[in-house]
Formats: C-alpha cells, structure tokens, sequence
C-alpha cells in the first residue's frame, strides 16, 4: 500500500506541475505534452536532495517579476527532478534501464512504396556529405618545396659642380645596379635537407672626364653562383657539398690606355669543397651559415691572355688555367636590427697552403621606405698571389655609399 500512495502521489504531483505550464499557453490548441513523471524510470547520474534544495535558491535563478512564469516552470522542472530521484533510491526495483547500459540507437531508415507491387522498401536514410566550405574561406594548404627570394636595387649617386666653383672639381653621375636571386629548399617540408643556390650579379658604372678614351668607367662587373648540397648529420650541422663561380661579363681597361685588365672568363674562378656546414635561423631577422670544406678544389682561369697579364691573377705567364688544391671556409651573416635597418655580411677564405686569399664583404641596408633605400657598402680583399702594391701590400679595399630604388619579392612559406 506504501508503494501504491507514493506512486499516486507523484501522479498526482505531475498534474500539479503541469498547471502553471497550461495556465500560461495562449492561444494554443496543441496538447499538453506528457510530464517526465510518466516516462519510465531511467537512472543517468545521482543527485543529493540537499544538492538540489541549495541549488534552489541560487541566485541565478531569480529572474524579473514580469517572468514569474519562467520562475514556476523552472521550480516544477526541479520537483519532477527530486521525486523521480527519490523513487529510485527508495525503490530500485523500479528503476528499468540504465542509461550507461543502453543500446545504441537504431539507424534511421526511409521506407519507399510501390503500389503496383505492393510492396515496401526499407532502406537506410540518406546522410548528405558535408558541405565544401566556401571558396573565399579554403584555406590555402598549398606546400611550397622551394622557397624564392628575388633582390633588384638601382643605386644613383650625381654631383654638378659649375666651372667657376672656387675649388675645382668635375661632374659626376654613377649608377650601381644589383640583381639577386635564391632559390632555396624549404627545410619545414624537408628538414633534414639543405639545398641553397644563389645568382648574384652587380654591375657600377661612372661618368668621367679624366680619360680621354672613354667617357665612363666600370667600378664594380661581378657575377656569383653558389650552390650547396647537405644532408643533417646533427641538429643544424650537415655534410655539405658546395660549388662556387666567379667572375664578371665586360672588359675593363687602365685610365687613358688601351690596355685591359679584365675580360668575361679573366678572371673566372671555380670553387668546389667538401665538409660540413652549419646553419642557423632565429625567426626571421637573424640567419648565420657557417661552411667549412677542408677538401677543396680551386680553378682560376684567364681566357684573353693576349691581351691580359696572367700573372696578375696569380696563374703562370703563358697559360690559361691554374688549379690548386687546399682548403676553404665561407661565413654568412644576415641581420635585420629593425625592420628598414639590415645588415648583411660575408667571408670567404681559400688557401692551398701556399697563399691565401680572401673576401670580407658588408653591406647594410637603410630602407627609406618600400621603394627607396640607402645603401653602404664595403669590400676589403686579400691576395697573396696577386702583385704586391706599394701601399695596400696584398690588401684591396672598396667602399660605395649610394641612394636608390628596391624591388624585392619572396614566396611565402
């Protein structure tokens, strides 16, 4: 009998609940929908009843007076909640599934007619794919095994000086132009790879007056291919291979004769080492590769010897080649301090044990804006084999200080 007036009593509270709910619809002719308390007994989790009656009083749920009627519906929601949690913990005998423990839902399925056969078809529902997204919101998934990074500058410096000026001077218009291009791996698709190649090519000219042959003269022709092959052998150190080619395209002559003193192929050089190389990028303004090829293979050559003295470029008098072997190592430094201040620097050393000759390149970058720049640049060179001067010995130096305009594009990785 207990069990029975417990059972009347939560049927009789379900109709209670449902009052408020009834008494608020306007206008609606739909039924009432069933109350929880008539659905089977169901466990899913286990609530305290004095968890619920603490929560019950939370202000979270004191709303407006104008929504008393949200109010009522979330108090009956709570009672229905606590009865049905009581009779399964009095009586769990009544309690027929356990939500834990329930099968998986059946498949949807679409039943098809046919009267002429009289016959019904059963069949699974349909599932439409998932829509593509929209062509302006793909992302670009696009992988990029080579990275591209092209440098073009024209560099212009010009001086007018009236023939009265009172302490003399001439006109003056020089032009610099510089070409640059790398063609690289990208190490985040493969990185245990390094494959670098790079074209550089730099050609000044200058107006004069001070030789009467010609009315400009060449300041700066030269031509630069390096590529380089490794394979990582830990963290940033590879075995690398790397092949390097100089030389330059016009022919040069002395100030007011006929004589040249450098030609396309005069001087060409050809480098080829064996080592290891060591590479290092923090994030994008700070790069340093450092080769070191203890095995290597030097090639100078001078094609125009009839009209060019070997012997300046440390080959012997009469011959077109010399080749030497030895050992070389190159260092690479690339700056960028702020985004328009940029520092890039370069050291190339070879020797055969008998001479050495070396490179020491720096040039920094004041970028002005997109499209215009400042550039100085300083070139100090040393060469055993070349003939010793009075002043300089065996050192050469260079130094160009120029404002120009820059185009510049890169692939993106």
């Amino acid at each position: 009998m207990t069990l029975n007036r417990q059972l009347i009593a939560m049927v009789l509270l379900g109709v209670v609940t449902l009052l408020p709910c009834r008494a608020s619809a306007q206008d609606s002719t739909a039924s009432v929908p069933s109350s929880p308390l008539y659905v089977p007994l169901v466990y899913d989790h286990y609530t305290a009843d004095e968890d619920t009656d603490k929560r019950a009083g939370d202000d979270i749920y004191q709303l407006d007076a104008g929504d008393a009627w949200l109010n009522d519906a979330i108090d009956a929601t709570r009672r229905t909640a606590r009865a049905r949690n009581r009779a399964m913990i009095n009586h769990p005998q009544l309690v027929l599934y356990n939500a834990h423990k329930l099968p998986a839902a059946p498949p949807q399925s679409v039943i098809a007619g046919d009267p002429r056969k009289a016959l019904l078809t059963v069949a699974p529902h349909p599932v439409a794919p998932p829509a593509d997204p929209p062509a302006e919101l793909a992302p670009d998934v696009r992988v990029h095994n080579w990275l591209h990074v092209f440098n073009s500058s024209l560099q212009f410096t010009q001086a007018y000086i009236s023939g009265n000026w009172y302490q003399g001077g001439e006109n003056n218009l020089a032009l610099l132009g510089d070409v640059q291009w790398d063609c690289n791996l990208n190490q985040d698709v493969h990185p245990n790879w390094l494959f670098a190649n790079t074209l550089h090519y730099k050609l000044g000219l200058a107006s004069t007056s001070g030789d009467s042959l010609r009315n400009y003269l060449i300041n700066e022709d030269n031509f630069l291919f390096t590529s380089q092959l490794g394979y990582k052998a830990i963290k940033n150190w590879y075995y690398s291979a790397k092949v390097q080619f100089t030389t330059q395209f016009l022919n040069n002559y002395k100030t007011n004769t006929r004589t040249m003193t450098a030609a396309f192929l005069s001087l060409g050089e050809l480098n080829v080492g064996l080592g290891m190389t060591y590479n290092y990028k923090k994030a994008d303004d700070r790069t340093f590769t450092l080769a070191i090829a203890p095995l290597s293979y030097n090639l100078k050559i001078c094609r125009n010897i009839d009209d060019i003295d070997p012997t300046t470029f440390g080959i012997d008098a009469g011959k077109h080649t010399k080749s030497s072997l030895g050992s070389n190592f190159e260092a690479k430094l690339v700056w960028a301090f702020t985004p328009s201040i940029k520092l890039t620097s370069r050291m190339y050393m070879f020797t055969d044990y008998t001479y050495v000759q070396g490179d020491w390149e720096n040039t920094l970058d004041l970028s002005i804006s997109r499209h215009l720049t400042t550039q100085f640049y300083t070139h100090l060179r040393f060469d055993r084999s070349h003939a010793r001067d009075d002043n300089w010995k065996y050192w050469q130096f260079k130094e160009i200080l120029s404002l120009g305009v820059v185009y510049r594009f890169a692939t993106v990785n």
